[in-house]
């Protein structure tokens, strides 16, 4: 057992979060497995509250780009603070987002709050946020094991995609997973992951 867990560390903390991604395509049968996968995570009352819109068509990609810009453009000259602009130094991001025109597959995550039946009832989802939040670390590590590269992209604020992809009003989006093959020219901030006495105890 301790060789099969050492083994996914390994593989884990070999992921990178990549920003440029070579235009290649995705194998689609290999994204529906990730999905999939991602819609194995536990959570709450099994109301799998969670709705994934994998994008492949250029034009939609365009309108998603602006839009995401235009949002951005807002958020780092109106509203991001000096503290967090410092924290994003290392990172190198601004923006400007190519990377969503660039990669060849975007995947617009939504978290489920309810669902409208055809009756007009509301049928109401339990632990939407915890739910969501597990079943992308599946998505994100499911990516991984199928060799692409994946991106979290969270554009503040998100609503726009909810009108972009014609999702319910129950619905609200999360981040943008942008996934590719990596483009081997971009250069990797160089990032020092916690320990394990870091981030966690034995009681």
């Amino acid at each position: 057992m301790s060789e099969a867990s050492k083994k996914l560390l390994e593989e884990s903390k070999a992921r990178r979060t990549y920003r440029k991604f070579l235009p290649d395509p995705v194998d689609m049968e290999v994204i529906k497995d990730c999905i999939l996968t991602a819609g194995t995570a536990p959570n709450g009352a099994d109301k799998q509250p969670w709705h994934f819109s994998v994008v492949i068509d250029p034009e939609m990609k365009k309108k998603i780009r602006e839009a995401s810009e235009a949002v951005e453009r807002d958020l780092y000259e109106n509203k991001i603070s000096d503290e967090w602009r410092a924290d994003l130094k290392k990172l190198s991001t601004n923006a400007e987002k190519p990377f969503l025109t660039e990669a060849p597959c975007l995947i617009v995550i939504f978290k489920e709050y309810y669902k409208t039946l055809e009756d007009g009832k509301i049928d109401k989802n339990y632990y939407v946020n915890e739910s969501i939040g597990i079943s992308i670390g599946f998505l994100i590590n499911a990516i991984r094991n199928a060799g692409y590269a994946s991106l979290t992209y969270t554009p503040a604020p998100p609503m726009f995609l909810r009108e972009l992809l014609g999702r319910p009003e129950g619905e609200t989006p999360v981040m943008v997973l942008v996934v590719g093959k990596p483009d081997p020219s971009y250069e990797l901030p160089i990032l020092k992951k916690k320990t394990f006495e870091e981030i966690a105890d034995i009681i």
